[in-house]
C-alpha cells in the first residue's frame, strides 16, 4: 500500500478502506491462527497494524505539512467519511483534542462481519500510534470503547508537558 499515493488513497473512505481490508486479512487471520495458533498470529498482526499507523501518522503530518494538533483534526476528517464516525467534542485547544466518539460504524461492520475481537486490532489499535508517529510529543489516552462494548469511545489527545 505504501506504492499508492496517499491522495489516492484518500478517495475511498477509510470506512471502506476497513471493509476491503477486513474481508480480506480476516479470513487469512483465522487460517494462520489455525496452523500457527491465535496468540502468536494476532500478536504478529496487532504490532504490524500499530507500525503501519505510525507510518501513516508521520505521512499525514508531512502532507499537511505540520503536527499541530489543529492539523491533527483536520487530517482527522478522513477518518469520519461517509458518516463513520457521530463524535462530541469535550476540549479542543492547542494543547488538547479531547472528543467522544458516541457512534462507531467502523465496530458495527467488524460486527457484522463476525470479526468483533478482530477490529480492535485492526483499527482501535491505530489510534495512539497514528498519533505517535504524526507527533510524538502528543499522548494519547482513551478508556473505553464502544468495539469492547462501552456506549462510547473517549479519546484524549495531549501535548506532553
Amino acid at each position: 500500500m505504501s506504492d499508492v499515493p496517499a491522495d489516492r488513497l484518500n478517495e475511498v473512505g477509510v470506512l471502506t478502506r476497513r471493509e476491503i481490508e477486513a474481508r480480506i486479512v480476516g479470513p487469512l487471520v483465522e487460517r494462520l491462527s489455525a496452523e500457527f495458533g491465535a496468540e502468536r498470529v494476532h500478536a504478529i498482526v496487532r504490532d504490524e497494524i500499530i507500525e503501519i499507523a505510525r507510518r501513516q501518522g508521520a505521512a499525514m503530518a508531512e502532507s499537511v505539512g505540520a503536527n499541530d494538533i489543529g492539523s491533527f483534526t483536520v487530517a482527522l476528517a478522513a477518518w469520519s467519511k461517509d458518516g463513520a464516525l457521530e463524535t462530541e467534542m469535550v476540549e479542543l485547544s492547542e494543547e488538547r483534542l479531547a472528543f467522544n466518539v458516541t457512534r462507531c460504524k467502523y465496530a458495527e461492520l467488524y460486527r457484522s462481519l463476525g470479526l468483533a475481537e478482530l477490529g480492535a486490532t485492526l483499527s482501535c489499535n491505530r489510534d495512539g500510534a497514528l498519533m505517535e508517529g504524526f507527533n510524538p510529543s502528543v499522548e494519547f489516552r482513551r478508556t473505553q470503547t464502544i468495539m469492547g462494548g462501552a456506549t462510547h469511545c473517549d479519546f484524549d489527545y495531549r501535548v506532553k508537558p
